[in-house]
């Protein structure tokens, strides 16, 4: 049977430094996402942040999750690290979850194992030394992987993220 495009699942993946495991994306919306994540956390000042329209990310400070008002005035300085949502590990959102919805069940229950993190949820810790294996089964079920570590991290907020030491 000949894969179409159509058919075809792009994911990808790399080593989520955060976490120290493997962790996926997809493909189609992970590099535009990623130019959001980067373009939110850059914004000099809060009304530069808050004017970002996304379309793959949410905002943290954007209309539908903050209120102008509460916050500071749109030229006062901005720090990504000042948000609150950034401060409790909620954005960007932790890159091992995906998992949950871009794997099938066999291969994470078989590759990785659920672990619950203290604030945010379970994530799926798949163990890097597993990384061959898991991408040969992929291929082999037709999914396209490619690893690109950089932006596995940008997605899980590396770059700033208060809770990288």
């Amino acid at each position: 049977m000949t894969t179409h495009r159509s058919d075809t699942h792009r994911l990808v993946y790399g080593h989520a430094q955060m976490h120290d495991c493997l962790a996926f994306a997809d493909a189609e919306t992970a590099a535009s996402e990623a130019a959001e994540i980067t373009a939110i956390a850059a914004a000099s000042t809060w009304g530069e942040a808050r004017a970002l329209r996304t379309e793959h990310a949410w905002n943290p400070v954007g209309p539908e999750y903050h209120d102008p008002e509460d916050g500071p005035a749109d030229d006062a300085a901005f720090d990504i690290n000042e948000v609150g949502s950034v401060q409790d590990g909620d954005w960007p959102p932790m890159v091992a979850t995906r998992a949950f919805r871009l794997l099938p069940q066999d291969l994470r229950d078989r590759f990785g194992a659920s672990s619950a993190t203290v604030f945010n949820g379970d994530v799926i810790e798949i163990p890097l030394a597993r990384e061959a294996e898991l991408v040969a089964e992929l291929r082999e079920r037709g999914y396209e992987v490619t690893r690109d570590d950089e932006l596995i991290n940008v997605l899980d907020g590396r770059g700033f993220s208060p809770l990288v030491g």
